[in-house]
């Protein structure tokens, strides 16, 4: 199956998502429940904005050869530096021809067949997590469940079943704070303290990726909270109308951490070109979540893997087209900001 099979397999089975040929948030602004943004949908839209006004640089003055894409963190090798994100209550958003458990089988199955790692999503039905992590565990651990900033309590019945799905890796959005179901939950669940997070760090008992992260302040919190990865979030634009792009603060993120801990970075992020971008402006990583729900709904496990086959080849181009073969000598003098 190819990426453009699946995308137009993928129209008509995604309810009110329009599987558009640009996924830039113009379509969908406030009209889809969960994905479609909030308020005006300035923030998903500026998300993607913000990365194409990065412009790469040509350089074939250079030896000739292959571009290598493959990427390592916390002991794991992929074949490109690119996750699938989470994504949760795919049958409220999108349509019911997947449940959480069969989109998580079919997410987690294709990426790993494509040599990399989905993030899977959380939500209230406690069966969310218990089937993503149940699919993870299928993969031999190639996944990373996404925890919600719930109570502590709940957090660690959760931490649980990602330990014991062998994850190489545990993440919690605690951007999701902003989203309504968070909010006035009795225990409370919602912003964490650094202590609070310092805690669900040790709870998770595994490598820790704070995701959510928007500014400076908020990087330095979370290695003082004992994060082991950063990642530049900002709920793709769900939480938080008039937010700035992750592309607009990455820089500065990436400068305050100064190595400490890997930094990756989400939204708006579409082909392998934006990948480069992201790489040029620090992030070791990028994460991408709506094109792989289009890829799912439009091919399960196949399209994950088409769609991760196009995201690598395009970068691979671009790093050849631009002079690097390696991902280490992408660097910011290869993008005009």
């Amino acid at each position: 199956m190819t990426y453009q099979e699946a995308m137009a397999q993928a129209k008509g089975n995604m309810g009110k998502c329009k599987a558009c040929p640009v996924c830039n948030g113009l379509a969908c602004r406030n009209t889809i429940p969960g994905p479609g943004a909030k308020g005006v949908g300035d923030t998903a839209i500026r998300n993607y904005d913000a990365w194409q006004k990065i412009r790469v640089n040509m350089d074939t003055l250079c030896s000739c050869g292959d571009a290598d894409t493959r990427f390592t963190l916390f002991g794991r090798t992929f074949t490109a530096p690119i996750f699938a994100g989470p994504v949760g209550a795919v049958t409220l958003h999108y349509s019911d021809k997947y449940n959480d458990q069969t989109y998580n089988a079919a997410l987690v199955s294709g990426c790993a067949q494509a040599g990399i790692a989905a993030f899977t999503g959380d939500g209230l039905d406690s069966n969310v997590m218990i089937q993503a992590t149940s699919a993870i565990a299928a993969v031999g651990g190639m996944g990373v469940p996404t925890v919600k900033p719930w109570n502590m309590e709940l957090i660690r019945e959760k931490m649980a079943l990602v330990r014991e799905s062998g994850a190489f890796a545990a993440a919690m959005d605690v951007d999701a704070a902003g989203l309504p179901f968070l909010k006035g939950m009795n225990p409370p669940a919602g912003s964490k303290t650094v202590e609070q997070l310092r805690e669900i760090k040790e709870a998770a008992g595994l490598p820790f990726i704070v995701k959510g992260v928007m500014t400076v302040k908020g990087a330095l919190k979370s290695l003082e909270a004992g994060a082991d990865a950063i990642l530049v979030s900002n709920h793709g634009g769900r939480v938080l109308d008039g937010c700035a792009a992750t592309a607009e603060v990455l820089p500065e993120i990436v400068e305050a951490v100064a190595g400490r801990v890997p930094v990756l970075v989400d939204g708006g992020i579409r082909t392998g070109t934006d990948v480069f971008r992201a790489l040029a402006l620090g992030a070791q990583a990028v994460v991408i979540a709506r094109p792989y729900v289009c890829a799912v709904y439009g091919g399960g496990a196949e399209g994950a893997v088409a769609l991760t086959q196009k995201l690598q080849a395009e970068l691979a181009d671009t790093m050849q087209m631009c002079g690097v073969h390696a991902l280490a000598e992408i660097t910011r003098d290869c993008v005009r900001v």
